[in-house]
C-alpha cells in the first residue's frame, strides 16, 4: 500500500472515476457531521479573507483499491474507505456550482461542474467523477445534473440542501469573494491523506480491518504521554499529585475539555477540540527541557479543572449571586459559555475580578443568548464569539462593561445583539415554542414566572411542570368560533390561529396538561386558578382568551424581559435593516425537500408574520430559491406567480409535477406532500416539541396514563377505529413490546421495541398515535438518528410496508420528517398494521443480535 497526502482538487483531477462498492453502506452523515465539517471550512475561509496564510485541515484518509481501466484509458478506483468525506465534499461543490448559476456566474459553475463532478466526454455512469451505492446512485446523480429531483429525501439530498442553505447564509454577508474563498478551501485546503493498495490486495479484508479498529488515544491521553516525557524525574510525584486527582475529578471527557478550555482561556480563539494535542504541544514545545516550569503549568491545569467544577456543577460556587447564574447557564445548556465563564473565574481566584462583578458579566452573556432566541437568530457563530471574548478583555476593566461592550460592537451577521425594540416585536409575533430547544424555552418561562418574587417560590425540582398553550394547538369548534370574532380582512380562524398558538403570549407552565388538554377555556380557568404560578393565575382571571389577550400578555411579559434580560450599549442596535424573519423564510426555501410545497400561512407562522405580507415578499423578490414551492391554503399556485425573466418558462405546477407533487383534477397538490409549518421548523434544524419522544413513568404513572389515551381515543373516535387501535397494541403486547405514553395534554401513545431484556434498555418506536386530533404520526425524524434505522434502506422499506395498506400515503418526500396518516386507518387495516409492526420489532431484534455478536463472536 502507498500513501501520500493530497487535496480534494488533486484527488479528483484528470478523467477518473471513484465507485463505491456495494458492501459499503449508504451515506450516513447527518447535520451534526455536516455542520462540523462546514465549521473547520468556515474558520479556514476567515482566515484567508482576513489576510492569513491559513493551514491546511486535515479531513481524514480516503483508502482506493485500483479497479479496472475502460476500453477508453479511464482508471476507475475502489472506495475501500472514505466514502462520507468524498460524497460529502462532491454534494458540497455541487450546491457551490448551483449558487454561481443563481448568481449568473456561469462561467464558475461550468469550471466546477467539468473539472469536479463529471468526465465531460464519457457517458452513462462512467459520465460521474463518483458514483456512490446503488442506493444512493439516483438521489446523487439528481443532484450533479440539476434535475427537479435534485434535494430530496435522505441523506444525499439533505446534505445537498444543507449546503445551499450555509452558502447562501454566507454569500448574503460576504458576496463573492467571500463565496470564491469557499471554492479555494473546499479545494486546495483541505488535507487528504490518499492510501492506495496494490494490485491483488484482498480489498475487503482492508476494509473490514479498517472498520473494526480498537479504541485509540484521545487528545488529552497524547498531550498527558507528551507531558510526562519530558519529566523523568519529577513525573511520578507530579502524576500522583496533580495530574491523577485532576482526571479522576473530571472523567475523560471533561478532561479533553478542560485541556481545550485552557487553550482558549490563553488566547487561541481558533483552537480546535480534534487538534487540542498538536496546539498544547506547539505551545509547550519551549518549556520542554524546564522540568519546574512544566509542573506550574500541570499545577495551573488543575487550578483550572477545580473551576470548571464549579461551571459544570454550579453548587460548588460558594458565591451566591456567582452560583445562580451559573445554574441558570447550565440549565440553558451548551458550553457556549464556558470560556468566558473559566476566564472570570481565574479573575475571581486570581483578585482581579469580584464575584459580583463576574456574576453581571455572565448575566449579559446569558442575555445575549436569551434575546438571540426570542428575536429568532441563528446559534452560528456564537462560540466562536465567546471564545474571542476572552483574548480581548484587559484585566483593569471591569468585566461586565467589557462583556457588554464587546457583544454590542457586533452589530450585522451572526453576531447581533437584539435591542428592546426588536425583543418586544419577537415576542409578539415570533412562534416562540418552535425556537431554540425545549429545556431553553422551559427555562425562560420559569425565569419569567420566577421574577414575579412570589412568597412561596416553586421547587422546580420537585415540580413535574411542562410547556403548556393555553389557546390549543388542535383547536375544537368553540376556539375557532372565538378567533373568528377578531379576524382581519381574508384572514380565517386556522390561520389567525397559526400566528398566535405558539407565541410566548400563549405559553405557559403547568404540571396539569393532561387535565387542561384542548378544553375550552372556562374549564382551563377553574384548573389554572389552583396553580401556584403566577402566570398562571393571571391568566385565570382573564375572562376569555383570544387574540387580544395574548397580545396584551405578550406585551406584558416583553416588558419583564427586557429588564430580566438587559440589552446592548444604548445607540448600537443592529446595522442590517432586514428583517430576520426574511432571512429566516429564504432559510426555509433552501430547507425544503423536492417533491414537496408549504402554505403562505404555514411560512407565515413559523417566522411570526401574516400570510399576506409573505405572499407580497415573495413577488417583489425576483428569483428567491424554492418561491414556487409556495402555494395556497388549498394547495393551488397562487394566480400572481410569476417566475422571474429568463429563469424559467411553464407553469409552477408542472415544475411541481416534474419534483413528485402530485395534483388533482382541480389544480390542488396532495396534501400527503405539505410541509407545515412544524415541518419547516424541524428542516431547519429546530428542537422538536417536549411532547414529542415518550419518556419512562412509574407503574401507577404509566396506568393513568394508558387510561387517559383511551379515554380520549373513546371520546374522539369510532368504535371501529378504537378497536382496531386497542387490538394493534394489545398485538404489540402480546409480541413482548412495551407502550409510552406522551405526557401532552393530547396523550399520545407509541409501540417501543427494546434493544435486549434489561430495565432501561434502549427502544425504539415507528409511530406515535394522537386520539384527540386523530392522526398517527411515523417518526422518520426521530429513526434516521438511531441504529438500525439510521440506515436509509430500511427506513425507506417502512415507509414501502406503511404506504402498501390501503388509506396510507406518505410522501417519500418526508422521509425525514415526520408524516402521517388517519387512525381511521386502524378500523379495517388493523392486522396489516400489525404486520408492519411486527416487521419493525423483527429488524429492531436482529439489529441486536448483529451488534452483541460484533461484540462477542459466541454470541451467534
Amino acid at each position: 500500500m502507498h500513501a501520500q497526502e493530497t487535496t480534494f482538487n488533486e484527488l479528483v483531477q484528470g478523467e477518473k472515476q471513484y465507485q463505491v462498492p456495494l458492501y459499503q453502506r449508504t451515506y450516513s452523515w447527518q447535520r451534526e457531521e455536516l455542520q462540523q465539517l462546514w465549521d473547520d471550512v468556515q474558520e479556514l475561509v476567515d482566515e484567508q479573507l482576513e489576510g492569513r496564510v491559513p493551514a491546511a485541515h486535515f479531513l481524514g484518509s480516503v483508502v482506493l483499491a485500483p479497479g479496472r481501466i475502460t476500453a477508453g484509458g479511464m482508471q476507475r478506483w475502489l472506495v475501500v474507505d472514505g466514502q462520507q468525506r468524498l460524497t460529502t465534499l462532491m454534494l458540497a461543490f455541487t450546491a457551490l456550482r448551483d449558487r454561481h448559476r443563481e448568481r449568473g456566474s456561469e462561467q464558475k459553475a461550468e469550471r466546477i461542474h467539468d473539472l469536479v463532478l463529471v468526465n465531460k466526454y464519457r457517458s452513462g455512469n462512467d459520465h460521474y467523477r463518483l458514483l456512490p451505492t446503488q442506493a444512493d446512485r439516483e438521489a446523487f446523480t439528481a443532484c450533479v445534473e440539476s434535475s427537479p429531483r435534485a434535494g430530496g429525501p435522505g441523506n444525499v439530498g439533505a446534505a445537498y440542501r444543507f449546503f445551499l442553505g450555509v452558502l447562501a447564509e454566507g454569500e448574503e454577508n460576504g458576496g463573492e469573494a467571500w463565496t470564491d474563498a469557499v471554492e479555494t478551501v473546499l479545494s486546495g485546503l483541505l488535507s487528504i491523506v490518499e492510501i492506495t493498495a496494490a494490485e491483488g490486495d484482498n480489498v475487503y479484508r482492508i476494509f473490514e480491518s479498517i472498520n473494526n479498529t480498537g479504541v485509540g488515544l484521545s487528545q488529552s491521553d497524547l498531550l498527558r504521554n507528551y507531558l510526562f516525557m519530558c519529566l523523568p524525574t519529577r513525573g511520578e510525584s507530579v502524576y500522583r499529585s496533580l495530574w491523577l486527582p485532576m482526571q479522576e475529578r473530571l472523567g475523560p471527557a471533561n478532561l479533553e475539555l478542560l485541556v481545550w478550555l485552557d487553550l482558549v482561556v490563553a488566547g487561541n480563539s481558533r483552537a480546535k477540540q480534534s487538534e487540542i494535542y498538536r496546539d498544547q504541544k506547539k505551545r509547550l514545545e519551549p518549556l520542554s527541557s524546564d522540568e519546574a516550569a512544566l509542573e506550574a503549568e500541570i499545577a495551573s491545569l488543575a487550578r483550572r479543572a477545580e473551576r470548571l467544577m464549579r461551571i459544570l456543577e454550579p453548587e460548588r460556587e460558594p458565591d451566591p449571586d456567582l452560583r445562580e447564574v451559573l445554574e441558570r447557564l447550565s440549565r440553558w445548556g451548551g458550553q457556549t459559555h464556558y470560556p468566558l465563564a473559566l476566564h472570570l473565574l481565574d479573575r475571581v481566584d486570581e483578585g482581579q475580578t469580584t464575584p459580583h462583578q463576574a456574576a453581571r458579566a455572565l448575566a449579559y452573556a446569558e442575555s445575549y443568548m436569551v434575546r438571540r432566541l426570542f428575536t429568532g437568530y441563528s446559534t452560528t457563530g456564537s462560540n466562536r464569539v465567546f471564545m474571542e471574548m476572552p483574548k480581548d478583555m484587559d484585566k483593569d476593566d471591569d468585566p461586565a462593561e467589557a462583556v457588554r461592550a464587546f457583544l454590542s460592537k457586533n452589530k450585522t451577521g451572526a453576531r447581533v445583539w437584539p435591542d428592546d425594540d426588536a425583543v418586544r416585536e419577537a415576542i409578539r409575533t415570533r412562534p416562540f415554542y418552535k425556537a431554540g430547544r425545549s429545556n431553553q424555552r422551559f427555562q425562560v418561562l420559569r425565569r419569567l414566572e420566577e421574577s414575579y418574587g412570589a412568597t412561596e417560590p416553586v421547587d422546580y425540582t420537585k415540580a413535574r411542570l411542562t410547556v403548556e398553550h393555553v389557546l390549543p394547538q388542535s383547536p375544537a369548534h368553540q376556539w375557532l368560533d372565538l378567533l373568528a370574532e377578531e379576524t382581519e380582512d381574508g384572514q380565517g380562524p386556522e390561520e389567525l390561529h397559526a400566528l398566535l398558538v405558539h407565541t410566548l403570549g400563549n405559553l405557559t407552565l403547568s404540571a396539569d396538561n393532561a387535565r387542561l388538554s384542548n378544553h375550552p377555556f372556562r374549564r382551563k380557568q377553574e384548573i389554572l386558578d389552583f396553580s401556584a404560578l403566577r402566570m398562571n393565575q393571571e391568566i385565570a382571571g382573564r375572562e376569555r382568551w383570544g387574540k387580544a389577550e395574548i397580545l396584551d400578555r405578550a406585551g406584558a411579559l416583553a416588558d419583564r424581559a427586557v429588564r430580566l434580560w438587559p440589552g446592548p450599549v444604548a445607540g448600537t442596535a443592529p446595522g442590517d435593516d432586514e428583517w430576520s424573519g426574511w432571512k429566516e423564510l429564504r432559510a426555509a426555501l433552501l430547507a425544503m425537500p423536492a417533491g414537496t410545497w408549504t402554505t403562505y400561512g404555514d411560512v407565515a407562522a413559523l417566522i411570526g408574520t401574516h400570510a399576506v405580507p409573505v405572499g407580497q415578499h415573495l413577488a417583489s423578490k425576483a428569483g428567491l430559491h424554492g418561491a414556487y414551492r409556495v402555494l395556497t391554503a388549498d394547495g393551488r399556485v397562487s394566480a400572481g406567480f410569476r417566475w422571474p425573466d429568463g429563469q424559467e418558462s411553464g407553469d409552477a405546477r408542472t415544475r411541481l409535477e416534474a419534483e413528485g407533487v402530485p395534483f388533482d383534477d382541480a389544480g390542488r397538490a396532495r396534501r400527503s406532500h405539505r410541509l407545515t409549518t412544524a415541518d419547516l421548523a424541524a428542516l431547519l434544524g429546530r428542537d422538536v416539541a417536549e411532547e414529542a419522544e415518550p419518556s419512562p413513568q412509574a407503574d401507577d404513572e404509566q396506568q393513568a396514563a394508558a387510561g387517559r389515551f383511551e379515554t380520549q381515543l373513546r371520546d374522539n373516535q369510532t368504535k371501529e377505529t378504537v378497536d382496531g387501535v386497542l387490538g394493534a397494541l394489545r398485538f404489540w403486547e402480546q409480541q413482548g413490546g412495551n407502550l409510552a405514553y406522551g405526557r401532552a395534554s393530547e396523550t399520545s401513545c407509541s409501540p417501543l421495541a427494546r434493544f435486549g431484556s434489561a430495565p432501561g434498555s434502549r427502544a425504539l418506536w415507528p409511530l406515535a398515535i394522537y386520539p384527540v386530533s386523530g392522526t398517527v404520526e411515523v417518526v422518520f425524524q426521530y429513526l434516521k438518528r438511531h441504529p438500525p434505522f439510521d440506515d436509509e434502506p430500511l427506513r425507506r422499506e417502512l415507509m414501502t410496508r406503511l404506504n402498501d395498506i390501503e388509506g396510507i400515503d406518505l410522501a417519500e418526500a418526508k422521509l425525514d420528517l415526520r408524516p402521517s396518516f388517519a387512525v381511521e386507518v386502524f378500523a379495517g387495516q388493523s392486522d396489516e398494521i400489525c404486520a408492519v409492526l411486527e416487521w419493525f420489532a423483527h429488524t429492531v431484534a436482529l439489529a441486536e443480535a448483529r451488534r452483541m455478536a460484533d461484540e462477542d463472536p459466541g454470541t451467534l
